[in-house]
């Protein structure tokens, strides 16, 4: 593996033209258009295409085109899940999705992340965090998960909600920065 590749795996910051890095890219770009021309009358076709891209995917779960990944194999989505129309995973670091989870439409779940300061990010250095969804979460239309975020089992999200910091279980969250408005039994 390359060096560059190698901090990107470990969670370092990293410059993404690494040829590795581009590589990959260019596979999950491949995948990820089959996926999205995929017919809708050959779901047996699909579901293959989506299990080459996605690092696993669970019985039972459905991603609805189209769908948008930067690597596909640090994507792992539990059973019986549902993403909706124009998901966006920048799985840079890994992204884990527990079972029985339904992600709206305009989803996106960002783990890629850039320096503040102006002369690292000019430089083009970068890096992520993962992003952990938990067992029956449901995300609302439009959500944005950032890097380094968990969101604990049975939390609901709600519709446009920007979740910039963890999120403990048996909850609902709304606005931006998302924040718990109601526990739930």
């Amino acid at each position: 593996m390359g060096a560059m590749r190698d901090r990107m795996l470990a969670g370092e910051p990293y410059i993404a033209d690494d040829p590795e890095i581009v590589a990959d890219l260019d596979r999950a770009a491949r995948l990820t258009e089959r996926f999205n021309r995929s017919a809708a009358d050959d779901p047996e076709g699909r579901l293959a295409a989506l299990r080459e891209l996605l690092g696993s995917v669970g019985e039972d779960t459905w991603v609805r085109p189209p769908f948008h990944c930067d690597y596909g194999w640090q994507t792992h989505l539990g059973p019986r899940c549902f993403v909706n129309v124009n998901a966006v995973f920048l799985d840079v670091a890994r992204i884990t999705i527990g079972a029985d989870v339904q992600i709206g439409p305009n989803v996106q779940l960002l783990a890629a992340t850039h320096p503040v300061e102006a002369e690292p990010r000019r430089a083009k250095w970068e890096a992520a965090k993962p992003i952990t969804i938990g067992d029956n979460v449901w995300l609302g239309g439009g959500v944005i998960v950032l890097a380094g975020v968990t969101i604990g089992d049975n939390t609901v999200v709600g519709a446009g909600a920007v979740v910039t910091r963890d999120l403990p279980a048996n909850v609902v969250a709304v606005g931006n920065p998302a924040r718990v408005v109601r526990e739930l039994a």
